[in-house]
């Protein structure tokens, strides 16, 4: 990523945190509602999980839908090959290599195991996410309340680089 497109991405993730820890809902709200987002972004949901943010949205008015949307701007698609590749690593470890499959081996067309360690994997690195997403958000909404000062001011630099 060139210099320009990452300060721009920087910019627009700060935009995004900064109207949702404007709001009017409680922080714990706020930083649950980004929480679940991560959560959900993490999940290899094939793009079902807008679907699933309207669906909180809708039955939940302590959601606060603009932390919820904020969570795509973090997990956006190019970041989630990553957590892919992350995924069926941990899982591999945890469970074990599958037999009689090389790494070149690996896709989607090999089989039910190679699935399983995808998802296995993939449900600790968001559960951690979420985990990661709730005290962060939790802490810099309580930040930018108290001091009014603008997201990427309270962000570490190394963040979003």
């Amino acid at each position: 990523m060139g210099g320009e497109r990452l300060r721009a991405y920087r910019e627009r993730v700060g935009e995004r945190l900064e109207s949702a820890f404007a709001e009017s809902h409680p922080p714990r709200e706020v930083a649950a509602s980004f929480s679940l987002g991560v959560f959900i972004t993490a999940l290899p949901t094939l793009g079902t999980g807008v679907l699933l943010f309207f669906l909180v949205v809708a039955v939940s008015d302590r959601a606060s839908k603009i932390a919820l949307f904020a969570s795509v701007a973090v997990l956006n698609p190019p970041v989630k090959w990553g957590v892919y590749a992350a995924s069926f690593s941990l899982g591999t470890a945890l469970l074990g290599p599958v037999p009689g499959v090389t790494l070149s081996d690996v896709s989607l067309s090999a089989g039910p195991a190679i699935v399983l360690r995808l998802l296995v994997g993939n449900l600790v690195i968001a559960v951690a996410c979420a985990v990661v997403g709730y005290v962060a958000a939790l802490r810099l909404v309580r930040a930018y309340r108290r001091r009014d000062v603008a997201v990427t001011e309270l962000l570490p630099g190394e963040f979003l680089e």
